[in-house]
């Protein structure tokens, strides 16, 4: 399986639990081996923000917070954020996202097959 859908299997499951994961943590949690895991798993993560961009779903990225931004996903969340037209200059990151999360929990709340 690919490392993307690794990913979103992972992500989705953890979203049932309401539970956040460092980008370290989700490496460590699909075996996603080093050199330059962290790279590989911002890499999966992008893609899943430009497919749940496409499918007008809210971003299972959201879920994978940086260890050292207070809870917040790294700058590159933000960034391809941006590209996929969701975030806008100006625009605050905690609040976005809190709202990218509140609409995950949503999304996969455990309730409902998705």
């Amino acid at each position: 399986m690919p490392t993307h859908a690794r990913v979103r299997a992972f992500l989705e499951s953890a979203a049932k639990r309401r539970t956040l994961f460092t980008y370290q943590e989700v490496a460590k949690a699909l075996d996603i081996l080093p050199p330059h895991s962290i790279h590989q798993v911002t890499e999966a993560l992008e893609r899943l923000m430009e497919e749940d961009a496409a499918a007008d779903r809210p971003f299972i990225a959201a879920l994978a917070i940086s260890k050292t931004r207070g809870g917040l996903p790294a700058p590159g969340f933000f960034d391809c954020a941006r590209r996929l037209d969701r975030f806008a200059d100006g625009q605050d990151a905690r609040t976005f996202h809190a709202a990218e999360l509140n609409a995950v929990f949503a999304r996969w709340d455990g309730s409902r097959n998705n």
